[in-house]
């Protein structure tokens, strides 16, 4: 009886991993979203400020989404190299249902600026170069897929 269940538990869960795939280009919107400049106070004697996005995940497919991981990836707009990635966990094993939303996440780069000036000055500077974020999404054991863009918006995040 025992092995019967065991059983049961292994089949449902070659049978997940086998079920139809998403594509998340169209199964996933990113929603809610806003960016700009964090304040991460006097780092090495100086202003540090750093690009950040916060946003919100809704599953627009008619599948559950389990195991669901969006990476950030910030650059500056004038480099194609990563300045930093970051990950966040949207669904664990629970999933995040058909037609659902995911809680608000905010992803903050470590790198960024530093300087002497005040942080307004700082993004007013002639050398300030502009950043933006590419998100990529997986579920499961899916590939990493690209599902947005976003600029860095030019304004300090309010604490």
């Amino acid at each position: 009886m025992r092995m019967r269940a065991v059983l049961v538990v292994l089949l449902a869960a070659a049978a997940s991993a086998c079920g139809p795939k998403v594509d998340l280009t169209k199964g996933l919107q990113i929603v809610d979203v806003s960016t700009g400049w964090s304040d991460k106070g006097i780092v090495e004697g100086q202003n540090k400020i750093v690009p950040s996005i916060t946003f919100a995940v809704k599953n627009v497919s008619d599948k559950s989404l389990v195991a669901l991981d969006i990476n950030a990836a910030f650059h500056q707009v004038t480099e194609t190299q990563d300045w930093d990635t970051d990950l966040v966990n949207v669904s664990g094993s629970e999933g995040l249902a058909a037609g659902a939303t995911s809680k608000h996440f905010t992803i903050e780069s470590k790198q960024g600026y530093k300087g002497t000036e005040t942080r307004a000055e700082m993004m007013k500077n002639t050398h300030f170069i502009d950043a933006k974020v590419n998100l990529f999404a997986k579920y499961g054991n899916a590939q990493w897929t690209r599902i947005g863009e976003f600029p860095i918006t030019r304004q300090l995040i309010a604490k």
